[in-house]
């Protein structure tokens, strides 16, 4: 297929084809060519077949992809493809085929073949293998994780014995629990300024997603241009096209997740006979589908996960004791649990039920020349459920939600559905909002929306859409160069939150009082340079600490039996050190708040060294490699860092356990609709997951600085990449 390949001096490349299907094919192999550790891997979890690549580490995910039977639903979703949909995510397809068998091999497959013997084989890609990676980049992405902690944490509760925790309302101790929506791998900000508010008269678009710092990362900078379009953006390395950020010329859009309840969670009571498997459904007993998978594990015995199918979706969670059981007819009783019966949590996924990604919305965005185009395209979107800000170079700005939620009250969102209750049945998902139009500022940044039609979810993030909003609210007019402010930014309200708690104490020593008058002066910015803000981080670990300890919080420690893969989701001190201000207010739960306050500062004064934020708040990126025993992990330089938590300049951490910043901004982007010339973009580490090439981290020095790098859309400025004879062709 006739494609042409060109790079920037950051290495990003630019593909230039005769036709779409032609482009599509020069993605695919572009992008096996750069990140091709990054795109074998997400292939093998999209088939949950890592453990027999990675050996022992791969088993949770494995058996996690299997039980949510994402291998079929991505073959489901690509058979459901209409013909031109196909057509180009099969042209992908065979592009990241020819862009493997000529790349070099990667050092993380010599490294795996050194540690665990034998050769790592490589097969080509299935023609679903596109889809299956879209689902892997979004299936924990959902909020269900996040309703399986609060379930743990009512059971726990429940069967802790504690009398403060039985005195809480289940609701109320899950929202104390959980007070913010940035949980292991959620978030982001977007802004959009309008026209009156620029210095060119034109909309400005910007932002930056929150994920898991993964190591290569999660984005890729491309431009795709064929005769049809020109649009630049940050793809998902191994799926085709622009799905969340792009710049087509004259349209651009940008998301951050809604954090809306779209996945919902059933608690089942499944029976177990002769037959085989039922489920207690709203009507009695009803059929499971079950199916036996093996699992290959490399250098270990062979795992049979078996996945079962409810009528409400797969099984993602075995083996609980029964809380309260339910007799023939559904209905919750008292009874002592029978023979054979176990409680489990099943998921309906809106992609589940009508076999549909969304992957159809795609191509359309590609094509936008307005922000109604945009819009339009979006209209198919499915999960997550995002909010989008789109402008154009007519001077429009509208923001909307794309997607679709759960019809469910708000009270409904926070724990597992009754599978046997009536009133918990299954509903169409419903309709989001119709576009409004900005004309001024638009800021999303997985806050409680103003308005009830926006408003999906049950729990949000607390202060970055208001500081955003105060921070553009403090100059009249605002350029490209000018959105590093608002990127960069490291103030943090929730150590306000934390700090009055200190205020007023009495009986500490003179070193303590120093440190507890020291942090009251500060101006609360987590910067890379500032002493306070590590005293700060020493007093959240102390408290952290101490707090895990008190027995109604220990109680809620309690293991869980969701496996492995969600363990950072049940993380409890990641949780208490959310939570720290709440906590400490609550004396009914025989939490002694100021006792503990006092005794932190008494700690932090004692071992109080002097050290900056940044000289110990550096990145500590994940790496598939890192759950093999005895291999070799990629590394990128240890630069510090400012940041931390729900600051817009995310760099979140795990107080009580690691000040490395293990999830932040992945990428950030800056869109100018005057000139898309002078937009701006930019990714952790670099353009390249080959740890031997110079963009593999040469962005790295930049991204932690929070800025960003200059885009080019000139081709003639551009590196022409000589390609291997018959490609390209």
């Amino acid at each position: 297929m006739a494609f042409e390949v060109f790079r920037d001096a950051w290495g990003v490349p630019h593909v230039r084809a005769s036709d779409e299907l032609a482009l599509a094919y020069g993605q695919g192999w572009v992008t096996a060519r750069d990140r091709t550790w990054q795109v074998q891997a997400d292939r093998w979890r999209a088939e949950g077949r890592l453990a027999e690549h990675i050996g022992d580490g791969g088993i949770a995910w494995d058996v996690v992809a299997h039980r949510l039977r994402l291998p079929k639903l991505a073959q489901r979703a690509y058979a459901a493809l209409g013909d031109e949909d196909r057509a180009w995510v099969d042209a992908y397809t065979a592009g990241v085929d020819a862009g493997l068998a000529s790349a070099p091999r990667p050092v993380e497959v010599d490294e795996l073949d050194r540690v665990l013997g034998g050769t790592t084989p490589d097969d080509p890609w299935p023609a679903w293998a596109p889809l299956g990676v879209f689902l892997v980049a979004h299936a924990l992405f959902s909020t269900f994780p996040r309703v399986l902690w609060h379930d743990h944490v009512v059971r726990s509760a429940q069967a802790s014995g504690h009398t403060g925790l039985a005195d809480v309302d289940p609701l109320e101790l899950v929202r104390l629990l959980d007070p913010a929506a940035d949980g292991p791998t959620s978030g982001s900000n977007a802004w959009a300024l309008h026209g009156t508010r620029t210095g060119s008269g034109m909309p400005l678009l910007a932002g930056d997603p929150h994920r898991v710092l993964e190591l290569p990362g999660p984005y890729q900078q491309i431009r795709l241009a064929c005769p049809e379009y020109d649009v630049l953006g940050l793809a998902f390395p191994g799926v085709p096209g622009l799905p969340h950020f792009g710049h087509t010329g004259t349209a651009a859009w940008g998301i951050t997740n809604a954090a809306a309840h779209a996945a919902e969670l059933y608690r089942e009571m499944l029976l177990r006979d002769d037959d085989g498997w039922q489920a207690f459904g709203p009507h009695g007993l009803e059929p499971v589908t079950a199916t036996t998978v093996h699992v290959r594990v490399r250098g270990g015995e062979p795992l049979t996960v078996e996945a079962l199918e409810t009528a409400r979706g797969p099984v993602v969670v075995r083996g609980m004791p029964p809380g309260r059981p339910v007799d023939q007819d559904g209905v919750v009783t008292g009874a002592l649990p029978r023979a054979g019966l176990e409680e489990a949590r099943s998921v309906r996924l809106q992609a589940h039920v009508d076999a549909d990604l969304g992957l159809a919305c795609l191509r359309p965005l590609l094509r936008a020349r307005t922000a109604h185009d945009v819009a339009a395209a979006l209209t198919g979107w499915v999960d997550p459920v995002n909010r989008v800000l789109a402008a154009d170079s007519g001077g429009t700005v509208l923001t909307f939600d794309a997607g679709r939620v759960a019809d469910r009250a708000p009270h409904d969102r926070l724990l597992s559905l009754r599978a046997w209750d009536p009133a918990h049945a299954p509903r169409p998902w419903r309709t989001l909002a119709v576009p409004r139009e900005v004309t001024d500022v638009a800021v999303d940044a997985n806050e409680r929306p103003a308005g009830a039609d926006r408003d999906h979810g049950s729990v949000y993030a607390p202060d970055r859409a208001a500081r955003i909003a105060h921070l553009l609210a403090g100059r009249p007019v605002w350029r490209v160069a000018d959105m590093g402010d608002v990127h960069g930014d490291t103030h943090w309200a929730g150590a306000g939150r934390l700090l009055r708690h200190t205020v007023g104490l009495e009986g500490l020593s003179p070193a303590a009082a120093a440190v507890r008058d020291r942090l009251l002066a500060w101006d609360l910015r987590m910067d890379a340079s500032s002493v306070e803000a590590a005293l700060l981080a020493d007093l959240r670990a102390v408290l952290v600490t101490r707090l895990v300890e008190e027995p109604a919080v220990r109680a809620l420690g309690a293991p869980h039996v969701a496996g492995p893969a969600f363990d950072a989701w049940f993380g409890l001190r990641g949780r208490v050190g959310a939570a720290l201000p709440a906590l400490l207010d609550r004396a009914d739960l025989t939490i002694d708040g100021p006792a503990h306050v006092r005794a932190a500062l008494e700690e932090v004064a004692v071992r109080a060294a002097g050290s900056t934020w940044g000289a110990r708040h550096t990145v500590l990126p994940a790496h598939v490699l890192a759950d093999v025993p005895g291999a070799a992990v990629p590394v990128v330089p240890a630069l510090p860092l400012g940041g931390d938590q729900d600051t817009v300049r995310c760099t979140g951490t795990v107080p009580g356990m690691t000040d490395g910043a293990f999830r932040g901004s992945v990428a950030r982007w800056v869109w100018d609709l005057q000139d898309r010339s002078r937009s701006r973009w930019g990714v952790p580490f670099g353009s390249s997951g080959d740890p031997r090439s110079p963009h593999f981290a040469d962005q790295h020095p930049t991204w932690a600085v929070a800025g960003t790098v200059e885009v080019v859309t000139d081709w003639a400025s551009l590196t022409p990449e000589p390609l291997p004879t018959g490609v390209g062709e």
